[in-house]
């Protein structure tokens, strides 16, 4: 055994060795030698041009073409058409004039010979045999290249390349487009042929993995590979291989990162700060966001952690715990790679074996079940959460129902929408009911239904992002109502209405979601009726009439809508002209004043009577409001006072009663552009009703529909493009421009999912469902059952 443990000392300082020039403590790169051929080639070139080592094909398939041929454009880019120049210049590829950026006491760019060949891009003072070479870019798989930008060159005048090296970074400018994009290319392919290069931390990964089961083995790597455990002190490069370069041509550029790897060595100091941080929410938050926003750190941050949390020398106090409780958080939101995970799985094992009933045996096994359910999130946990799992704790979610009730439930990080569905069915003993139910993401001026598979903690985390922009948009006083958001449980899919019980918490669902659509102008009915709904919805608020008893507003009762919509009417109607406007009206147009003399100045007394004209309309329209609301309210009283003796009951029974004289009642609707013809030349504003059995077009504000659609004639139904819908009917093909793309989806697919449950497997139902952007649609024999709520396969 002993000498078996040698034998592993030496593998381990030799993988060292071989990568000590890449991680290891050597800092200068290789240079290679180029070994050039004569300044004149066999065929008379100069080496002023540009060579490359594969030869091109003409038209008529012979080899090459002469300086003659070619473009001033590519002077200095010729493609080699002699063999015998391949074989005695098999390294060089690429070679010529470019411009180089020099930094100094002020930016400026210089000319130098570049020469690309198989292992590294170097740069000499001239092209002629002997010439001093000024410096070298070793080429390895972790290099990268930044193509030419027209940003670029509108600012300079020049295409620019970048190429990125482990010490050096080298810009390179060119007239010719051509020439940089056959560099980039050049440049690319030649890091593209390089292996992958290993660090030392995987390279030891490997061989954990490998000997695993041998705890004799691993033990004596972890004690001779200082790299793998706990350390106090910095950490200079990362843990993984990461690209060389900066962020700048990326969507992250705004957020201040630097490249990735400057990034990696970032993070282990904060993960470091969080031992003596008095608050560490805060570095955990950042942490987890940079991780978030930077994929390829995530399994860095891993592996920073890991060993972090590997011999600690004090690994039962508060500090050293700070460690497992960022490594929960990260278990809870994002998932690391395939061998990570594997890395992770056994550091957890082995550290329960070592720690049994301790706290990091806890956390140990916290995070074990954790991995097994994790999702990648789209939001970083909110500080409540963090909270929560630090102490391995769940949250406290409330959920409201339609009317004042509420439920409150425990979440995990990892519950979805379709539990909490559940689980709130279960609790008002929803079971067994024929409708569907969802989640509805809702505050007092928008509500959308939630995705079953999305994550409950994302959304109340995004809450507080939507609560904060809310609150900067709306004033101090409308702040406050407007921007609380809330999970709303609700009435999803009316498969069948007239089975629910009156006495059920459901038929209490049925009235308010019913009221909610009269109140937002989505129940086509006449006044008289709308007031008789009002009524009937006082007595059930507050039963019988009473001056003492404190009324809701106009607008929770009455659509508003269709107060404002008759005043403006009355207010567009002709009125007669003061006499000055009409004396005004028959002079004549010329101007005692050259134009722009007065116009636009402070006494402008054009300017001052427009705006006096639009103040005084403002007025009047807000007092014929006041008028008109007084009058429709006041009407609705004397109809409340004739309800007295009505109890709850009757006055919900009431209520339904009237909303079910429209023929569409049980319906979403969704306000539509639809588009007569399919080439889009003409479009007008509808309602798409979507309901248990059918689709149908309304006029807004009108009870008929102009035109019904059953499911059985709907042959196929998906998204065209980013905000059209097309509806398939026949031999028909409706198309409609929404914002509601998803909802409309959502809710189709639920009730297409109801229809094959009652008809079993659905092998009759003659429709399809669309699955890509493109305008084929499949069949939905070869498609499998869309979940409730869940979004079709393609991006909506």
């Amino acid at each position: 055994m002993p000498l078996q443990g040698v034998c592993w000392f030496l593998c381990c300082r030799q993988g060292f060795s071989l990568l000590g020039r890449d991680y290891g403590e050597k800092e200068e790169e290789e240079s290679f030698e180029l070994r050039n051929k004569e300044d004149l080639t066999s065929n008379g070139r100069s080496p002023a041009e540009v060579t490359v080592s594969q030869p091109t094909r003409t038209a008529n398939g012979t080899n090459g073409h002469t300086v003659s041929e070619v473009s001033d454009e590519m002077k200095s880019l010729i493609i080699e058409k002699n063999k015998m120049g391949l074989e005695e210049e098999p390294e060089l590829l690429v070679k010529g004039w470019l411009l180089r950026e020099v930094r100094g006491n002020w930016i400026k760019q210089r000319r130098y010979w570049f020469v690309l060949s198989q292992d590294s891009l170097d740069y000499y003072s001239g092209p002629e045999k002997g010439a001093r070479r000024l410096g070298t870019l070793v080429l390895t798989n972790l290099c990268s290249v930044i193509w030419p930008d027209k940003q670029t060159y509108k600012e300079t005048g020049y295409w620019s390349i970048t190429v990125y090296g482990r010490k050096h970074c080298y810009r390179l400018y060119t007239k010719h487009f051509n020439e940089a994009v056959h560099w980039a290319c050049a440049i690319q392919k030649i890091i593209d042929t390089k292996a992958p290069v290993e660090t030392p931390t995987q390279l030891l990964i490997r061989d954990i993995e490998e000997n695993k089961f041998n705890p004799e083995v691993v033990e004596h790597i972890y004690q001779h590979n200082p790299i793998l455990k706990y350390t106090q002190g910095p950490l200079y490069a990362p843990l993984l291989p990461f690209p060389y370069g900066s962020l700048e041509h990326t969507y992250h550029s705004g957020k201040g990162y630097g490249s990735v790897r400057e990034e990696a060595v970032k993070l282990f100091n904060c993960l470091q700060q969080l031992e003596s941080a008095r608050e560490p929410v805060p570095i955990i938050q950042g942490v987890l966001q940079t991780c978030l926003d930077l994929r390829p750190l995530r399994d860095e941050v891993y592996c920073q952690l890991v060993k972090q949390t590997s011999y600690t020398p004090a690994p039962y106090t508060a500090a050293h715990l700070r460690y497992w409780q960022l490594l929960t958080c990260m278990s809870c939101t994002f998932l690391p790679g395939p061998t990570v995970l594997k890395y992770l799985r056994f550091h957890l094992k082995r550290i329960q074996s070592q720690s049994p009933e301790s706290e990091m045996d806890n956390y140990a096994s916290f995070i074990s079940e954790a991995l097994e359910k994790t999702k990648c999130r789209e939001c970083v946990p909110s500080w409540e959460e963090i909270q929560m799992l630090m102490s391995r704790q769940e949250m406290l979610c409330t959920v409201h129902y339609p009317g004042p009730g509420s439920c409150q439930l425990y979440i995990s990080s990892h519950t979805t929408a379709n539990e909490v569905v559940r689980r709130m069915q279960e609790k008002l003993g929803l079971q067994e009911s024929k409708n569907t139910f969802a989640l509805y993401e809702q505050n007092a001026l928008w509500e959308q239904p939630v995705a079953g598979s999305a994550l409950i903690a994302d959304i109340l985390t995004s809450f507080l992002t939507l609560s904060v922009s809310l609150l900067c948009s709306f004033s101090n006083k409308e702040s406050e109502s407007k921007s609380q958001w809330k999970l709303c449980f609700k009435l999803y899919c009316l498969l069948d209405a007239d089975s629910i019980s009156v006495d059920s918490i459901e038929y209490l669902f049925l009235c308010e979601q019913c009221h909610e659509m009269v109140v937002r102008g989505q129940l086509p009915a006449c006044e008289e009726d709308l007031q008789a709904l009002a009524s009937l919805r006082l007595q059930c608020l507050m039963g019988d009439f009473s001056t003492h008893a404190p009324c809701p507003p106009l607008d929770e009762l009455f659509p508003s809508h269709m107060l404002e919509a008759r005043v403006l009417m009355s207010l567009s109607a002709p009125q007669a002209l003061p006499p000055c406007q009409v004396a005004a009206q028959g002079c004549p147009t010329t101007q005692r004043f050259p134009t722009g003399l007065l116009a636009g100045t402070l006494w402008s007394h054009t300017a001052t009577a427009a705006h006096k004209q639009k103040v005084e309309q403002d007025m009047r329209l807000r007092s014929r409001l006041k008028e008109e609301a007084a009058a429709v309210m006041g009407s609705i009283l004397e109809r409340w006072k004739g309800l007295a003796g009505y109890s709850r009951r009757d006055s919900m029974a009431a209520y339904l009663t009237i909303a079910r004289q429209w023929s569409g009642f049980g319906c979403t609707l969704y306000e539509v552009d639809f588009y007569i013809s399919s080439t889009g030349s003409f479009s007008q504003k509808l309602w798409l009703g979507v309901a248990a059995t059918s689709v149908s077009l309304y006029r807004q504000g009108e009870a008929e529909a102009l035109e019904s659609f059953s499911y059985g004639q709907i042959c196929s139904y998906g998204v065209s493009d980013s905000n059209t819908f097309k509806i398939t009917a026949g031999d028909r093909d409706l198309l409609f421009e929404t914002t509601k793309l998803t909802e409309i989806m959502q809710l189709m697919n639920a009730y297409f999912s109801a229809i094959r449950r009652q008809r079993g497997k659905g092998e009759d139902v003659d429709i399809t469902i669309a699955e890509s952007t493109e305008v084929g649609f499949h069949h939905l024999g070869s498609t499998p059952t869309p979940t409730l709520l869940e979004l079709p396969s393609h991006p909506v």
